[in-house]
């Protein structure tokens, strides 16, 4: 699409500058199967008749077959259908939790830079409170705390999907500090031009001027920021989840894959290379798409 004066559109644009990155295009190609693949498991699974939660111990370790196309793992189980289910969750951890740190954080950095102040100087010094502790110990801690000693009901607490919003969260309470700083330095940039002048003189509100005209204006990092951190929260997933504190058995995910396959690496190596390069593959990925991202975004990174 075009404007009237026959230049492309700023989205032409970007599309066209993240066309140029080949390993931002790889990438999307990538993740764009992926993710279909993901999402489409149980109906995968529906049409090849196979239940990948089903043990059968007689199908141990059965090499790649038109039955079994990755094999099978310790328990019988259809591995590729398995790393599906796998990708499903972990994909899902990510993404969430990548949204929901944005989220939180472009609220905090653009209150902290338009209001200023001691609020101003509080919410950073929370940052950077967030910022120094250790990650993986507080991951840990926080993902090891029992939910029904804390007044939820057991049921609830114990149920899969109780659990996987309960790692969205935990991630996504030590992914915001990133957005948050990014949001707060465009914020003081951007509150002090012509555009937030003229709407503080119309007498707009201060909360109407910070998520009607400034907030929008800090799209373009908040997106690369945002692409960028899922690839660090599927890593911290399959992190818990290897560790036992995050997805737990049956429910699989990449994490827990490679806990189970820890102790067959001499018999059998492909149920940890599988999970392993598949959380590789995705992380890197995502911060090539990250990286595209941020060329396309920014002007002056056209080739010409």
């Amino acid at each position: 699409m075009t404007t009237a004066t026959g230049a492309a559109s700023p989205t032409r644009l970007v599309w066209q500058r993240l066309l140029r990155h080949r390993l931002a295009q790889l990438s999307l190609v990538f993740l764009a199967a992926l993710l279909v693949l993901s999402l489409a498991a149980p109906l995968i699974a529906q049409v090849r008749g196979i239940d990948p939660a089903t043990t059968d111990l007689l199908r141990r370790f059965e090499p790649p077959s038109a039955a079994h196309w990755l094999g099978t793992d310790d328990l019988g189980r259809d591995l590729f259908q398995r790393l599906l289910d796998g990708g499903r969750v972990s994909l899902l951890v990510g993404i969430s939790g990548a949204l929901l740190s944005a989220v939180v954080g472009a609220f905090i950095g653009v209150v902290s830079g338009y209001l200023g102040g001691r609020l101003d100087g509080f919410l950073m010094r929370l940052t950077d409170g967030v910022i120094a502790l250790p990650l993986l110990p507080l991951l840990i801690v926080l993902a090891a705390i029992d939910p029904a000693k804390l007044g939820i009901p057991r049921e609830i607490a114990q149920s899969e999907t109780f659990s996987l919003y309960r790692i969205v969260l935990i991630v996504a309470l030590t992914g915001w500090t990133t957005v948050a700083r990014l949001v707060r330095a465009e914020t003081l940039s951007l509150k002090a031009r012509d555009f937030a002048r003229a709407a503080r003189a119309l007498g707009a509100r201060p909360a109407r001027i910070m998520f009607r005209h400034i907030l929008p204006n800090t799209a373009g990092s908040l997106i690369v920021a945002t692409s960028m951190s899922i690839g660090t929260l599927i890593l911290l997933e399959s992190t818990l989840s290897f560790l036992g504190l995050g997805t737990q058995p049956p429910a699989a995910s990449w994490g827990n894959m490679l806990t189970g396959a820890q102790e067959l690496l001499q018999e059998a190596p492909l149920l940890a290379l599988w999970p392993g390069l598949l959380i590789f593959l995705t992380v890197i990925a995502f911060n090539f798409v990250g990286d595209g991202l941020q060329d396309a975004l920014d002007p002056r990174s056209e080739r010409r």
